[in-house]
């Protein structure tokens, strides 16, 4: 079941997507304000977003950047402005498509059921790496018998690393991409913390990493081949 995000204060609206697309099958947390969609963003998986503009606490653009900087979740702009500038600036800041009030709900819903259709039918994609193999649909690791299943950041920190085998990434990197860095909770042992937490799941001796190894001075690599499949 995929989740989607559903930030829009105007209340009857926002009960009539929600509505609509819990009937199509998929589980929708549904926001009024951008404090309240960075709480569900940062509590669950969200496969895609509805985002409205104009909202109680702020610029729905200046949610859709922060998510930006750590996510790649597709996004739909719901707004009544309708100015060719206006959705020019939705673009630029991260959105994949502009949906302009009044508009008709079925329209939406299959808009979405159609990019759910050509994203999320296609096979589990596999990646081996090691003696591991991770299962990116399913957020899970084998080795063997062994199953593994992560934390939110975890994932994300164990995906970063997969997509750049070989490649050293430093502190900061991985704090822009994975973590969000305009949040309080971020501290400076956020990464360390979260890679030995990572290295406790998949290294075969946590002390003696071969996977996630330390480049002193430049950050972190992962130090194994990887193969999709």
């Amino acid at each position: 079941m995929a989740t989607i995000l559903l930030l829009e204060d105007e209340e009857n609206l926002n009960r009539g997507i929600e509505f609509s697309l819990t009937k199509e099958g998929y589980e929708v947390l549904s926001a009024k304000t951008i404090e309240e969609a960075e709480m569900f963003f940062q509590n669950n998986e969200i496969d895609l977003c509805i985002c409205d503009l104009t909202l109680p606490d702020g610029n729905g653009l200046d949610f859709i950047s922060r998510l930006r900087r750590h996510s790649s979740v597709y996004v739909f702009c719901l707004t009544a402005l309708d100015q060719e500038m206006d959705q020019v600036l939705g673009y630029e800041a991260g959105a994949d498509d502009y949906i302009t009030k009044p508009f008709s709900l079925s329209v939406l819903t299959l808009k979405i059921n159609a990019y759910f259709k050509r994203n999320y039918t296609q096979a589990e994609t596999v990646i081996e790496s090691g003696t591991w193999q991770f299962y990116m649909r399913e957020m899970k690791a084998v080795n063997g018998r062994k199953d593994v299943l992560f934390s939110k950041n975890e994932w994300k920190l164990l995906c970063l690393f997969l997509e750049h085998p070989r490649q050293i990434l430093s502190k900061g990197q991985i704090l822009e991409r994975i973590f969000d860095v305009d949040g309080n909770f971020v501290d400076d042992n956020t990464v360390a913390v979260n890679i030995r937490r990572l290295r406790e799941k998949i290294e075969p001796d946590a002390a003696r990493p071969k996977y996630i190894q330390n480049v002193r001075g430049l950050g972190y690599v992962w130090n194994q081949e990887c193969r999709k499949r």
